[in-house]
């Protein structure tokens, strides 16, 4: 197994069901912000998001956030979307999934990792021991090592037979 290789990889995180947890085992998700949740740099509303996450913990879902976004701007967003979690968690250091999965209270094998990066949510999660679930990004990031990150991410994911540059 690589460790940049996702278990799953869907277009949007609301493709996330119930279902498709049970289906796999799943009874938690530790969940990145930018460009999975939201768009990145965005304090726009997503009631979409919001009524997502709701329905998930309606079902008995337990959800955390870890992003590596500023504390301040997690703290916002965990306020509209319900639910814990961390900002600055240092992905893709395991430690922080360590850390995310003793607050779901769940074994890691329960948990799976979703976000837009390979480099930090893949990776993190495959090292953690976690089920990884790569979502396409929402919005291209105009930062320059994040351009960088997704040529490299575009060519690991043609390897593996997903082509999302079209």
């Amino acid at each position: 197994m690589s460790l940049l290789r996702p278990d799953d990889v869907i277009d949007h995180v609301t493709q996330i069901t119930p279902d498709f947890l049970a289906a796999r085992g799943l009874r938690g998700l530790l969940l990145d912000l930018d460009n999975t949740l939201v768009p990145y740099g965005s304090y726009d509303e997503v009631g979409e998001m919001v009524r997502w996450a709701a329905e998930l913990r309606a079902a008995g879902i337990r959800l955390y956030l870890l992003s590596n976004a500023t504390g301040r701007r997690a703290t916002f967003w965990l306020g509209r979307l319900g639910f814990a979690g961390v900002g600055m968690a240092g992905k893709p250091n395991p430690r922080a999934y360590r850390r995310a999965i003793s607050q779901l209270d769940l074994a890691p094998g329960e948990v799976a990792m979703v976000g837009d990066q390979l480099f930090t949510d893949v990776l993190g999660g495959n090292l953690a021991g976690l089920h990884t679930v790569l979502v396409r990004p929402l919005v291209s990031n105009a930062l320059p090592h994040t351009r960088a990150a997704r040529t490299l991410e575009r060519a690991v994911l043609r390897r593996y037979g997903h082509d999302w540059s079209a």
